[in-house]
């Protein structure tokens, strides 16, 4: 099993747009950056846990726990030639962007990014690195072990 971060904007989907989605479950659309694409289609696995982040917001941070709910598939927002995630060379044949389902495990209360980095067992983590700008990374089981503790209290 491994552990991941994945951000969202909470003006573009929240938490609490997982809680009320169908099941629970959303395919994780719109990730257009190769390194966090590879880690969906690469790298994880039915199961996996993830953290799930609220960014580009007053106060970013942990807002959830979440698990990965489906293998990777093409992420059918490349094709929509009026969406804002279209890409014009990915064809369906081949296309260059994938995604993975994602279900609500619980809503935590809020960690919020300072509080992160004032953990010294937190400091190694690739999301508090200066100048990480992913949407995705990996959490290793120690940080996961440590967030979870710190959630619930």
């Amino acid at each position: 099993m491994k552990y991941w971060l994945m951000k969202s904007e909470p003006d573009e989907f929240s938490i609490g747009d997982l809680a009320k989605a169908p099941k629970k479950t959303t395919a994780w659309f719109g990730v257009r950056n190769y390194v966090a694409r590879n880690f969906m289609r690469d790298s994880m696995r039915v199961g996996d846990g993830v953290l799930f982040y609220h960014s580009s917001c007053e106060v970013p941070g942990i807002a959830g726990l979440a698990k990965v709910a489906s293998t990777p598939y093409p992420d059918k927002s490349q094709f929509d030639k009026k969406g804002k995630y279209h890409d014009p060379k990915a064809t369906r044949e081949e296309p260059r962007w994938m995604l993975v389902d994602v279900t609500l495990d619980k809503v935590t209360r809020h960690m919020p990014l300072e509080e992160m980095r004032g953990y010294p067992e937190l400091e190694g983590m690739v999301t508090l690195k200066r100048g990480n700008r992913l949407s995705i990374t990996p959490v290793t089981p120690a940080e996961w072990d440590f967030i979870r503790k710190k959630l619930d209290g």
